[in-house]
């Protein structure tokens, strides 16, 4: 019996594809740059699984160009790559990778808050410019993270993460999510729910945490920056359209908030005009799960979900497990 087809939309890491290699034939896009649309659709034909990035558009277009598909694995924990319902629709099965970097990212968070407040990225380009002339009262004046108020929008398990890290330099945490914590998730990490504009207008520092959704678009936006305080500092590990970028670059510009560290960006991996030269904006490539220990783990749970599917098993992290179990009733 011959092995399952497996297309892999990028070099992952090697635990991943050894795992993947002893069970399917494989073949993985030899470019270091995501493959075009076309490129993706030509390479997935044929095959029974593609293991995608999350810079993979995965759609009823792709799945149509190439029916032998019966599993998509994406790598990642967000799928606003994938469109599940057009996955349904085409009995395939899709797949994510939850849990495994929640840590990891909730660390990458609080250091980009760090860098942001204390300057550290324009203290480390002063030394090397070789214009440091010593020590100076003034010099890079930044904000106290120790006792600050911190303002958490999303309260999933990386917004939480954040919530016990931010514990340790005894800040004092609200937050913000459509569904509101359990009393004793509250209790023990020691937040507060409180409304959004709250949040926004009592925050010196606001970390967001939200998935890709339509009502989260342009979350932040022009009206939301005027809200905070021109001392506060906003933080995004999340999704980059969660921000309307344009308005954050006039309002860091214009002083209507004081700083800003992102990982992520509204069109990755172009980064709006202007927002480059900002002294007050840490931008970081989108690291957020660039751990060596998270994303071997990220490219095996991929792996096991093709795995998993091809010995008729459900997919550990299925997203539309319905069509699994239509596929074998």
């Amino acid at each position: 019996m011959s092995k399952p087809a497996v297309f892999v939309s990028r070099e992952i890491p090697q635990s991943g594809l050894d795992l993947l290699r002893r069970h399917c034939d494989v073949s993985v896009w030899p470019h270091d740059r995501p493959a075009t649309r076309d490129e993706l659709i030509a390479n997935c034909k044929g095959k029974d699984a593609l293991v995608c990035l999350l810079t993979d558009k995965v759609d009823a277009e792709v799945l149509a160009a190439a029916p032998s598909l019966k599993i998509v694995a994406n790598v990642a924990v967000g799928f606003d790559n994938l469109d599940v319902a057009a996955g349904t629709a085409a009995r395939v099965v899709m797949s994510n990778t939850p849990g495994v970097l929640d840590d990891t990212t909730a660390d990458l968070a609080f250091a980009l808050l760090m860098a942001t407040a204390r300057r550290l990225v324009e203290g480390d380009r002063l030394v090397r410019s070789g214009g440091w002339r010593g020590w100076g009262i003034m010099q890079l004046l930044g904000r106290d993270v120790h006792h600050a108020k911190l303002g958490i929008v999303g309260f999933g398990r990386i917004g939480r993460g954040l919530a016990r890290r931010a514990r340790g330099f005894d800040m004092s945490v609200s937050y913000h999510d459509a569904i509101r914590a359990p009393a004793d998730v509250e209790r023990e990490l020691g937040v507060t729910f409180v409304p959004f504009d709250q949040l926004l207008r009592e925050s010196d520092f606001v970390s967001l945490h939200v998935p890709l959704m339509p009502e989260t678009h342009h979350l932040i936006d022009a009206a939301a920056l005027r809200t905070m305080k021109k001392s506060a500092v906003l933080i995004n590990t999340s999704r980059g359209p969660v921000i309307d970028e344009a308005a954050l670059v006039e309002a860091l510009r214009t002083g209507v908030i004081a700083g800003a560290g992102l990982d992520v960006y509204e069109h990755e991996p172009k980064i709006a005009d202007g927002l480059a030269a900002l002294p007050n904006a840490v931008l970081l490539p989108h690291i957020g799960s660039a751990s060596i220990a998270t994303r071997n783990k990220m490219a095996e749970i991929a792996a096991e979900n093709v795995i998993a599917f091809f010995q008729g098993k459900m997919p550990p992290t299925a997203l539309n497990p319905d069509v699994f179990k239509a596929s074998r009733a």
